[in-house]
């Protein structure tokens, strides 16, 4: 077995693609491989905003993408509609994506899908394919502590299902 090589999954917006990448850094300071899906839309997005991505092929890091299933004049600002089109679309890309990243390197194939939570999906997909996965959460602790905490909330009937209390 090679080096560790994570896949590197967000959300694409910023908020998700940033603390990703910084992680990602991090990493790769410590010997790790890494490759880091984006859309294809966002990739080029970053690109074109001046992020120059592909330079930082330099650091370890290498960019791939797929496709995120809307068309480029589809409103990318609906987050509802970007979710439910990479939900339905990139699942299915994402084993022959992975196939290709470890046919090129065998020795140094995929070892963790790092995903955040919109795109659960991917680990799903990896634990399918024998690779192991972890979320990260990139808003605070306090919010993933109510995510976690609603359901009971509602269990217990301290709130409905409309967040409210009697």
């Amino acid at each position: 077995m090679g080096i560790p090589h994570f896949l590197v999954i967000p959300y694409p917006v910023l908020g998700h693609v940033n603390p990703l990448m910084q992680l990602s850094e991090a990493l790769t300071k410590h010997g790790c491989k890494i490759t880091f899906l984006n859309t294809e839309f966002s990739h080029k997005r970053a690109n074109n905003a001046g992020a120059e991505l592909d330079n930082l092929k330099e650091s370890g890091i290498k960019f791939v993408t797929l496709p995120d299933g809307l068309e480029p004049e589809d409103d990318r600002s609906d987050h509802e509609k970007v979710f439910l089109s990479i939900q339905s679309n990139m699942p299915s890309l994402l084993p022959k994506l992975i196939e290709d990243i470890n046919a090129l390197d065998a020795e140094n194939s995929i070892t963790c899908i790092v995903a955040t939570m919109n795109m659960c999906w991917a680990l799903e997909v990896g634990h399918k394919l024998g690779i192991e996965g972890a979320f990260l959460w990139t808003a605070s602790a306090t919010s993933l502590a109510a995510c976690y905490c609603i359901p009971r909330l509602i269990d217990d009937g301290i709130i409905d299902s409309e967040g409210k209390n009697d």
